[in-house]
């Protein structure tokens, strides 16, 4: 026999359970309420920058390896691919959507390609914005290094150096320790980047450190951070600029912990944390800027999570993984 108060606290039950199951439908179904704090963006979005395919196919006009979409997203960022040859309104709409971007390496014309020509928007008005106090970062990997070099000082200054497939520990500069890059790495990471070959380089063509310092435009905009030699020509590896969040390296970060395709790509533990914590100065430097897409649902249109990577490892490439588009 049930107590006289059994059927009320039956029903109570059952009601607090479908009010509880109710409210947790309507918090799924409301929309994501970003938590920042005044200074700080904690869902920044960073651009990849897409390339022309060499050999195109159909749906396969141009790329970007995953390995970059991985390493920002290790550190806390969403990832926008950038597509080429999009209208110079439709770059400036996302330039004030992301909220940084990243040149990739590659093997596209540095003046001709949809991708350079993407790049040059990007960058210049990543150095407007700077110069009304709107901070926007840009990072060059290899050939995005090389691209950086060539929309500041307007020409290729770039020779050819014998460094394809190549791990190499870093010579810094004096600079190199006050940087805004590097400043923050603990020493025994330092250490290993000056004495380990964790640094990978697949690059036929570098700059001179004697050409750099020669050109006025790149001696003015950037400060050298580190060197390299191939054994005949002593080339700039690193670089951040002067006054602008503009930073650039010959070398893949990205390839220690995301590509295994090559035997020379490195995988130690230095090699490791020294993916992630450029991963991370590139992701911090992002969370400083607040540019926003319009909400959420126009973010979400935009991400890298609509398309799904290929599995390029398989076939020969160089990247484990890739994604493709028209």
């Amino acid at each position: 026999m049930l107590r006289p108060n059994s059927r009320l606290s039956k029903t109570m039950a059952v009601f607090s359970l479908a009010l509880f199951c109710t409210i947790v439908c309507e918090l799924s179904a409301a929309p994501v309420q970003r938590i920042t704090t005044d200074k700080r963006n904690d869902w920044p979005i960073i651009g990849v920058l897409a390339q022309e395919v060499y050999k195109p196919q159909p749906k396969q006009n141009s790329y970007i390896a995953a390995s970059y979409v991985k390493f920002l997203e290790a550190a806390g960022a969403r990832v926008v691919p950038v597509m080429i040859n999009q209208t110079e309104e439709e770059y400036i709409q996302l330039f004030k959507s992301i909220n940084g971007i990243l040149f990739p390496g590659g093997g596209v014309n540095l003046v001709s390609s949809g991708y350079a020509k993407a790049a040059s928007i990007f960058y210049k008005l990543a150095i407007e914005a700077a110069s009304q106090g709107d901070y926007f970062p840009v990072w060059g990997t290899c050939l995005g290094f090389e691209q950086l070099l060539l929309l500041t000082c307007g020409e290729n200054l770039l020779s050819q150096t014998n460094t394809t497939g190549v791990s190499l520990p870093l010579t810094f500069t004096k600079d190199a320790m006050e940087s805004r890059l590097f400043k923050d790495f603990p020493p025994d990471l330092m250490k290993a980047l000056e004495s380990e070959n964790i640094t990978e380089n697949s690059h036929t063509w570098s700059i001179s450190v004697e050409t750099f310092m020669k050109d006025e435009a790149l001696n003015k905009f950037y400060k050298i951070l580190s060197t390299n030699t191939d054994g005949n020509t002593e080339f700039v590896s690193t670089m951040e600029a002067y006054n602008y969040p503009v930073y650039g390296t010959q070398w893949h970060p990205e390839k220690n912990a995301f590509e295994w395709t090559r035997p020379y790509y490195p995988h130690t533990p230095s090699a490791i944390k020294n993916t992630f914590y450029m991963a991370n100065f590139i992701v911090n430097e992002a969370k400083k800027n607040s540019h926003s897409f319009a909400n959420e649902e126009e973010a979400v249109k935009h991400l890298i999570y609509n398309h799904n990577p290929v599995f390029s490892g398989a076939s020969g490439s160089s990247f484990q993984q890739m994604y493709y588009f028209e």
